[in-house]
């Protein structure tokens, strides 16, 4: 069920814009049905015409039929339409006459995926053989324009079957064990198409409770933890999983991160943080400095980050915190310059988002576009979640941080843009004629807002641009605005 509703970011293989927008169409119910959603979104199928006539048959819309007996036996497990190499060259020996070694050799022009001319070549041999062979010139065609596909990259069965079994463990592990997929995921970057920032979003949505990085309980590596999760453990309020009831206190895996995540830390700093520790938590910030020695660089980057929470409360205090730390000789080793008495102002929330993404590249608070929700209000620019209710056909404007952009070569110059805001993400198409009047917005801006067409078509649901606007100076201006701007 998961895997229907393209709840798969992070997953091996099934992430991709394009896989996600097939997996509502195609609806996995079993592994070999992931083996050919693996296969059937590759230029090869695409190319060739073989994913609608799929799709209409798999969804009853359209009969499966098959040319003759001979032909079944090669495509029934793929509802008559070919989608792997190996029935490429079975159909080519069945219906075309080819040898053995004549099939592969048409393999072998396959592989050679865009070497102009390599499966071309094949032709007149294959469509003569079928004449001969009693199909129709019509036929013979429409099945070599499916083998040219082929020419453009088309995935063996095979391949597809063992990229299938991983997809099967990578969405076993997303939807029972949430957190150590999202731990293990952050272990491993950097992969996928998906950032931390993208990874722990989703993982939060999903109920799984994320822990900030701390002086005094990260180790360099995300881990597993057990925590006490009520609604005030974390902002769990975007989770839209049933399963999980913030209301109730009992002990769930959480993922503590690590101090690997902050930027500009080295990891020899680390290392002696983590050797310091061994002895007992860190109580100040001139204990910190004092007991693992690290240089100044590496303090910065803990302050910014808001590593030192736990010892000095905020960062603007961290940052006092270590200032007047100094390294003195002999009997003045333990003196420090600092005044202790001083306490500065909060930090605003703007500027706790920004410093979160400058330094770590993910924030555990509310999301950017939450706190200039107001604003955009007022330029009417509503959310994804607003927009679920918005029906096909209607026109929207939606704003988001720019998240995934895409230009497949089978797409003919389209560019597709994922958006992301505090509900979720929003997809959408850009045309060719959107793209080159608006260059800069797609291709330059990291946060714009769209006004578009809604497109669904079942559960896929793209946004169809028609005007497309920079809001990337709203980004810049977080960290002036107020705690309680909301």
């Amino acid at each position: 069920d998961m895997i229907c509703r393209a709840d798969t970011i992070g997953v091996f293989q099934i992430e991709s814009r394009a896989q996600m927008s097939m997996l509502p169409r195609l609806r996995p119910r079993n592994y070999y049905d992931l083996v050919i959603e693996v296969a059937i979104v590759r230029p090869g199928p695409i190319q060739g015409g073989m994913v609608n006539p799929y799709l209409k048959r798999r969804q009853g819309i359209e009969p499966v039929t098959y040319p003759n007996l001979a032909l079944k036996k090669v495509l029934e497990r793929t509802l008559g339409v070919p989608v792997f190499q190996e029935q490429v060259m079975e159909i080519a020996m069945v219906a075309a006459g080819f040898s053995a070694g004549e099939a592969d050799q048409l393999r072998r022009s396959m592989a050679a995926w865009r070497r102009v001319g390599s499966v071309s070549r094949f032709h007149d041999a294959m469509i003569n053989g079928m004449l001969n062979n009693g199909y129709d010139q019509e036929f013979a065609e429409a099945v070599f324009r499916q083998v040219e596909g082929f020419g453009e990259y088309g995935f063996p069965e095979s391949h597809a079957a063992s990229f299938a079994l991983l997809v099967y463990v990578s969405c076993w592990l997303k939807c029972h064990e949430p957190a150590a997929f999202l731990c293990a995921m952050l272990n491993s970057q950097p992969l996928g198409f998906y950032d931390p920032s993208d990874l722990t979003q989703d993982a939060r949505r999903h109920g799984v409770v994320v822990l900030p990085v701390d002086i005094n309980a990260s180790d360099w590596d995300h881990r597993l933890v057990d925590v006490q999760d009520t609604d005030n453990t974390t902002d769990n309020s975007n989770c839209n999983d049933k399963g999980h009831d913030l209301t109730d206190r009992r002990s769930v895996a959480g993922v503590q991160l690590g101090l690997r995540l902050i930027s500009k830390l080295s990891r020899k700093g680390a290392d002696a943080i983590l050797a310091a520790r061994q002895q007992g938590e860190f109580s100040s910030a001139e204990d910190l400095v004092h007991r693992s020695n690290i240089h100044q660089g590496d303090q910065q980057a803990l302050s910014i980050a808001g590593a030192l929470a736990s010892i000095s409360g905020n960062r603007h205090q961290a940052q006092w915190d270590l200032l007047g730390i100094e390294k003195l000789p002999g009997i003045l080793a333990n003196a420090s310059a600092k005044e202790r008495n001083l306490q500065l102002p909060l930090p605003t929330e703007g500027e706790d988002i920004v410093a979160d993404y400058m330094s770590t590249g993910l924030t555990l608070g509310r999301h950017p576009l939450a706190l200039l929700r107001e604003r955009l209000a007022q330029k009417r620019i509503i959310s994804s979640a607003q927009w679920s209710d918005v029906p096909n056909g209607r026109y929207a404007k939606i704003a988001g941080i720019i998240k995934v952009r895409q230009r497949p070569g089978t797409a003919t110059g389209i560019v597709f843009m994922t958006l992301e805001d505090e509900a979720g993400h929003v997809n959408v198409v850009c045309w060719n004629n959107i793209v080159e009047t608006y260059r800069h917005e797609v291709l330059g801006s990291s946060m714009v807002a769209v006004y578009g067409e809604t497109q669904r078509v079942g559960q896929i649901v793209h946004l169809i641009a028609h005007k497309i606007e920079d809001l990337s100076w709203m980004l810049g201006e977080l960290s002036t605005q107020s705690r309680n701007f909301h």
